[in-house]
């Protein structure tokens, strides 16, 4: 089960992010460097396997959200260096949890309960159909609105299941 933590923001830069001496790897990882608006600042390296929602582009001056391990080592370097599980270029009336959620479809951290419908599209990260029943694993919930109570619950439009 991962760790699911998030630092969100605008993107300040993005660069290229060499990770090897050799040049196969040339262009394939990218530094993302995100700004909250109150000075804190991340970095984010984004891989091949980093999954962005919508496969949306991300651009300096965008608001993002980048999800990473909070389990994870990292360098003990300022600003802190996430490797970037998932990135969300957040989007009018729509939001994005992800954590793992229980057999209950309440996320780990108890703030948003699942209710699904026909109409809920379940799929791998792949894009491929996902068949079974999502409760107990780690997935990428994109919704709209939802109750102002404790869990919040919704119906949400697409899950992603993070297999």
């Amino acid at each position: 089960m991962i760790n699911f933590r998030f630092f969100q923001g605008f993107v300040t830069s993005i660069q290229d992010f060499p990770i090897s001496v050799n040049d196969e790897s040339e262009g394939c990882y990218k530094m993302i460097s995100v700004e909250d608006g109150t000075g804190a600042l991340v970095n984010f390296v984004v891989s091949p396997t980093t999954y962005f929602v919508d496969q949306a582009v991300v651009s300096v001056g965008d608001r993002v959200t980048g999800y990473y391990d909070g389990d994870a080592p990292v360098p003990l370097i300022y600003p802190p260096q996430y490797a970037a599980l998932v990135m969300v270029k957040e989007q009018p009336h729509q939001n994005v949890k992800v954590d793992f959620f229980t057999s209950q479809l309440v996320s780990r951290d108890g703030q948003l309960q699942l209710n699904l419908s026909p109409y809920t599209q379940l799929l791998l990260t792949n894009g491929q159909p996902f068949t079974t029943n999502p409760a107990n694993r780690n997935l990428i919930v994109i919704y709209g609105p939802s109750t102002k109570s404790i869990p919040a619950q919704t119906t949400p439009y697409r899950i992603i299941v993070w297999c």
